[in-house]
């Protein structure tokens, strides 16, 4: 019993925290995004909850004691006059009477209680405050009643029941300026317009703050594309100019250590392919035959040497300093295909027409060469090319029919100097094939998708912007 009553105890307790869990992923994605967005709202609610404090405070512990007072002082007034009225001799009442222009009846249009409208709520308000306070300091047997304005912005009046010689009148006064109204409808209409005027400043403060953090991220995506953007202004405030200026000197450091690292890789092909030169030579003075075995398998490594010392050098380079310029892809491809066609390498073209398309052209060549040149090494047949475009970006497809490795794999290899499983002893590299392929794409503003080929086999997507 004691298990039956733990685990249902438990099972209570789950949905309330999955609950939580909800309602937390709930906000979450109800909150905006940005930080633009963010602070603009959380700016925003402070605001109208600033306003709704001030405006109780103003309403219950400023404006409702001023009209009280006001009431009281009027309750006096009134009190006072009745007994001045009713010590009044009878030879001077008509004229008193007259005077005062008190009449035996009250109008028909007056009322016990001006009516709770809520358009009319800032005049309601002080108005019933006044009235009800003011029963409290009438003498016995006095009454009021509340007159409607009959012209938009004229004084409202209020007729009062007093005794003269013991017979009552009523006579009309004017509402004092505490009572009418015109306080709390001005603090009504301001604390909205300084509401939005906060608003507003808030907002072009954050605009302020929030342009150098979009300029370093935009900076910060050229990097990650491999161009080096322009430095970053430092006249901001003082966290923003922290932060641009360790940036600057990131991408300083970052294009100091890519030439350096080109200029060591330009410097170890040199060095290392002059001695491979003169062994050549050497080997051809020693008049050795062509056909020896060891002549022929000196050659063969002599030319995978010169392949790796030759993928060094396009991964060191990629295009950085070639401009880019307006050109027909589908030409390229098209003189690429002819190419590797006199080589006894056929790929058949689907080419759709397309605009023309800013890129490097030297490191276009060198990535669909690439591309072309891994379908035939590892896809050994079914070799195609098709391009087409959508609203957004150009696509070059290069596929294959192989059954080498899965696109998740090949996603991997983008990596440098790894190699697939199907990379045997015998296929020359260095697993910068797919890098350098990966880092002229990002040059170009775009990326290398891996798709599996409809039939079989695997494309890879050339995705450029236009």
């Amino acid at each position: 019993m004691t298990a039956r009553v733990e685990a249902g105890a438990q099972t209570d307790r789950v949905p309330r925290a999955s609950s939580s869990a909800v309602d937390r992923r709930l906000l979450a994605r109800l909150m905006p995004r940005s930080l633009l967005a963010r602070n603009i709202l959380l700016l925003i609610v402070l605001i109208g909850v600033s306003e709704v404090a001030s405006l109780t405070v103003l309403l219950h512990y400023v404006q409702r004691p001023r009209v009280e007072r006001a009431a009281a002082v009027f309750g006096a007034y009134i009190t006072t006059l009745d007994a001045v009225l009713s010590a009044t001799p009878r030879e001077s009442r008509d004229a008193l009477v007259e005077r005062l222009d008190a009449r035996a009846d009250v109008p028909s249009d007056a009322l016990v209680q001006p009516p709770t409208r809520a358009l009319e709520f800032y005049r309601t308000h002080e108005l019933g405050i006044f009235l009800e306070t003011l029963h409290r300091y009438l003498p016995a047997g006095s009454d009021v009643r509340w007159e409607p304005e009959r012209t938009r912005g004229a004084p409202q009046h209020m007729w009062l029941l007093v005794h003269i010689a013991d017979t009552p009148y009523w006579i009309s006064l004017v509402l004092p300026e505490e009572a009418q109204g015109g306080r709390l409808l001005s603090a009504l209409l301001l604390a909205p317009g300084l509401g939005v005027l906060a608003a507003l400043t808030g907002f072009l403060l954050q605009r302020h703050l929030n342009r150098p953090l979009q300029h370093l991220a935009d900076a910060a995506r050229r990097v990650s594309e491999g161009d080096p953007p322009e430095p970053l202004p430092v006249d901001g405030p003082t966290e923003i100019a922290q932060v641009s200026t360790a940036f600057n000197q990131m991408t300083h450091a970052l294009q100091q250590a890519e030439a350096t690292r080109a200029m060591m890789l330009a410097g170890i092909s040199h060095d290392i392919r002059t001695p491979l030169t003169k062994l050549r030579l050497a080997m051809a003075m020693a008049g050795a035959p062509r056909d020896d075995a060891f002549t022929h398998a000196s050659e063969s490594y002599l030319d995978q040497i010169d392949t790796i010392l030759q993928q060094f050098m396009d991964y060191a380079g990629s295009g950085e300093r070639e401009a880019a310029q307006p050109g027909d892809l589908n030409g390229l491809v098209s003189q690429l295909a002819a190419d590797f066609a006199g080589l006894g390498h056929d790929f058949e073209l689907s080419l759709a027409d397309l605009p023309p398309v800013a890129f490097r052209p030297i490191s276009m060549m060198r990535l669909l060469m690439n591309l072309m040149q891994n379908a035939i090494k590892y896809g050994r047949s079914g070799f195609a090319v098709r391009t087409w475009r959508d609203a957004r970006a150009v696509y070059v497809a290069i596929g294959d029919r192989g059954s080498g490795l899965t696109a998740a794999e090949l996603e991997a290899l983008k990596a440098p100097f790894q190699r697939g499983k199907n990379a045997h002893s015998g296929t020359s590299g260095t697993g910068l094939g797919l890098a350098i392929v990966e880092r002229i794409a990002r040059l170009h503003g775009g990326t290398l998708q891996f798709h599996p080929r409809d039939g079989g086999g695997l494309e890879v997507w050339v995705v450029l912007p236009q």
